[in-house]
């Protein structure tokens, strides 16, 4: 315990704790002893038994008390009950001064001030370091020295090339590189690109790399920051440090600063928010607002939880446009793969492994392939094969990160559940861009005024997965989840929010009337849609994603 208390300390505080100690053991030291030689009260009938033996050798009178001293210890007895001229006769008798009593108590008082100057000694000198440590931690905080904190920019060599499964994504961004690379072509015409994209994504399926990859193609300075890298507990840190990040990619401008997990920052003021935490938000969109179209500077922002960003960091002018980046469908893993496998000795089929990866992002089939080739080391091949793949996926999906995927039966289902899904929104008219095996990419309405056909349209979409297998298998999965609470959500809003229930006011059975209508069209409608449904899964099941534009291509070959 001792050795631990040390340890934690400077040679000054060892020092000053040690002699604290020995001071301590004195003083319990010499209460003991004092403790030790205090007299025992004795009666009459002892006393008289020590006086006729002459075991007395002294006595001292201390107001009304005589003290006995003896060979064997020390005594003591009332003053009047006892004939002080007998006593006389044998043994020697001292009468104790108030002075000696003084002493004593002045030597306690002048132990209990030292010991209290010795606290406070050491609380001054425990404050004082505190304050050298604040000081010190806030000049390295300094605007001066912001550079220190990695505040620089890097040449990325990453180029589109070497990103494989997101081939949407990269023509969205094409235009910011182009901007990037000939902005006076755009000024021209008086074309404004957006100051700021947000890439919107769950974890591992590659923000940052594809950020890495804008800077790479468009061949300018990429700042890096993490949101969490401006969050600081001194007041005003935060703030200006973001003031300083934008000082410098002004300079280097044409440039690029991509914020990763920039909700750590952008969360939504208010509730349980810290002044300092606000005061960092406030700068960063002040600066983004203080932008001149020709800065030539582009904010990237990435984020797996865009619900939870403030919504002036999402206005226009701003982060004005989002970018979604979903899990990497079967051609997309096929891509992904080739690129990890490459100058990998392998024989596994790319196609099968892709098949057996459902819901891998990116990250995670960067650790299968990896998992694998240790796999095949540890069976001393020298060839990665598919065995190695099979072995080794049940210790990826139960790694520290969760991953979604699907036995051949499982995935037959969700194939069937969302190809309802498909087939709902095109028919019903919600629009989308693509659904994949695992997500749907349902397009929010931008409107400001929103028809309660188009809601109740949304929710017959949300319910069409649940309706479909119930149709098919005669039984419900836990697969619709989430679906049925954006439904019941949806509902909710429709009664107690814009009164397009039955009455007015919010009724309960309100929106379990809509729910349950809704459910009821769904069926119907599924009910004669079998082989489109079936067609529709199928596509889903071999190739994983279904697009609004094949929609339309196989609902006119169908009809």
């Amino acid at each position: 315990m001792l050795k631990k208390m040390l340890t934690g300390l400077n040679f000054k505080s060892k020092k000053l704790l040690v002699s604290l100690m020995a001071f301590s053991i004195v003083v319990i030291l010499m209460v003991f002893g004092y403790m030790k030689n205090a007299p025992t009260t004795i009666n009459l009938n002892y006393y008289e038994q020590l006086l006729n033996a002459n075991l007395i050798t002294k006595a001292k009178i201390e107001n009304n008390e005589v003290i006995l001293y003896t060979q064997t210890g020390v005594f003591s007895i009332a003053k009047d009950g006892i004939d002080i001229k007998k006593l006389l006769k044998n043994t020697p008798i001292e009468i104790a001064s108030d002075g000696v009593l003084m002493d004593d108590m002045v030597s306690m008082l002048f132990l209990l001030i030292f010991f209290v100057v010795i606290l406070v000694v050491m609380r001054k000198k425990k404050e004082k370091e505190i304050m050298d440590i604040e000081q010190n931690e806030q000049k390295s905080f300094s605007v001066d020295s912001l550079s220190s904190f990695d505040i620089h920019p890097a040449l990325s060599k990453v180029k589109f090339s070497d990103v494989a499964g997101i081939k949407e994504v990269k023509e969205e961004l094409e235009e910011i590189v182009d901007f990037l690379k000939y902005p006076s072509k755009y000024k021209q015409y008086g074309i404004s690109l957006p100051r700021g994209v947000l890439l919107i994504g769950p974890p591992g399926v590659g923000k940052t790399l594809i950020a890495k990859a804008v800077a790479g193609e468009a061949n300018v300075p990429f700042f890096y920051q993490s949101g969490a890298s401006f969050v600081q507990i001194y007041v005003g840190m935060g703030a200006k440090r973001v003031r300083e990040l934008f000082a410098h990619a002004k300079t280097y401008a044409p440039s690029i600063i991509f914020i990763d997990e920039i909700d750590a920052v952008g969360k939504a003021r208010g509730g349980m928010r810290n002044d300092e935490r606000e005061s960092t938000l406030n700068q960063l969109l002040t600066e983004m607002d203080g932008f001149e179209d020709s800065s030539g500077v582009i904010v990237i922002g990435a984020t797996n939880k865009i619900d939870i960003i403030d919504e002036a960091l999402l206005r226009s002018g701003r982060f004005d446009r989002r970018v979604f980046i979903p899990l990497p469908d079967l051609q997309d893993r096929v891509e992904i793969l080739k690129v990890y496998l490459k100058n990998k000795p392998c024989l596994a089929k790319v196609d099968e492994v892709a098949k057996m990866s459902v819901g891998f992002s990116g990250a995670a089939l960067s650790t299968l392939v990896n998992e694998a080739a240790i796999n095949a080391l540890r069976r001393d091949s020298k060839i990665i094969e598919n065995e190695d793949f099979h072995s080794v996926r049940s210790k990826v999906l139960l790694g520290k990160t969760k991953v979604l995927s699907f036995s051949d039966e499982e995935k037959k289902i969700q194939s069937l559940y969302q190809g309802a899904k498909a087939l709902c929104a095109y028919w019903f008219e919600v629009d989308f861009d693509k659904i994949t095996i695992v997500n749907d990419r349902i397009k929010e309405i931008e409107a400001e005024i929103e028809s309660k056909t188009s809601m109740l349209s949304k929710i017959k979409v949300y319910l069409a997965g649940g309706v479909a297998t119930k149709i098919k298998y005669n039984e419900k999965f836990t697969n619709s989840t989430q679906d049925l609470k954006r439904a019941i959500s949806l509902a909710q809003a429709m009664v107690e929010n814009y009164g397009m229930g039955d009455s007015i006011l919010p009724v309960q059975n309100d929106i379990e009337k809509i729910l349950n209508d809704a459910y009821s069209d769904v069926e119907k409608f599924l009910q004669g849609m079998e082989r489109p449904l079936d067609k529709i899964s199928q596509i889903l099941y071999n190739q994983e994603s279904i697009s609004k534009e094949e929609m339309k291509s196989f609902m006119h070959e169908v009809f």
